[in-house]
């Protein structure tokens, strides 16, 4: 299972970090091991290795062609490490910024990744606005249902097309509420 990278995405309050944590659980009882990189902390430890940042709210700040740069160093250090296990990477497919979305995956660092499978985790627009106004441990931006549900078929979009430019294969997985057993059943499968 060499060179297998498996990109891992959905919006924030989806549940995809968990949804994962616990398909990994299941799979290392089995003997399947998987190393879980977050693409973003491998960016800022590639440019705080290169003293650009300090800190990772600083990597928004870079100028565009610097961040290119990190964005492809990173993508190469995780291709990397896909070369001795297999990698999963959990990122963003699409970023709401003020002036519309954001690629989370642009080109230059899909050719880097080569990604194998893309998993994009989803739920209804109502249980994940529910779940955000529950977590007390983030600030994130007040949305609404169909807001979540634009962004959603955003990263859907986004996706499809990594699919096309990659050959990966595209999964969406539902993590509905109270259901949670069923979306790592199904992740676990897509893994193995």
């Amino acid at each position: 299972m060499k060179n297998k990278v498996v990109i891992i995405t959905g919006v924030p309050g989806v549940g995809s970090t968990t949804l994962t944590k616990k398909a990994i659980e299941k799979l290392e009882k089995e003997g399947i091991h998987y190393e879980v990189v977050n693409f973003g902390t491998v960016m800022f430890e590639v440019a705080k290795s290169e003293n650009l940042v300090e800190d990772r709210d600083q990597l928004r700040k870079l100028d565009p062609d610097t961040q290119k740069r990190i964005q492809k160093m990173a993508a190469r250090k995780i291709a990397q490490m896909a070369m001795e296990k297999p990698i999963i990477v959990d990122t963003h497919s699409t970023v709401r910024t003020p002036k519309g979305y954001l690629a989370g995956l642009p080109k230059w660092v899909l050719e880097e990744l080569k990604p194998n499978i893309i998993v994009l985790v989803e739920t209804t627009g109502d249980e994940i606005l529910m779940r955000r106004l529950g977590d007390n441990s983030r600030r994130r931006d007040l949305e609404t249902t169909g807001s979540i549900e634009e962004h959603q078929f955003m990263n859907r979009c986004a996706a499809m097309t990594y699919g096309v430019l990659t050959g990966a294969t595209v999964k969406i997985i539902k993590n509905r509420d109270n259901l949670l057993d069923e979306a790592v059943e199904e992740l676990v499968s897509v893994l193995k």
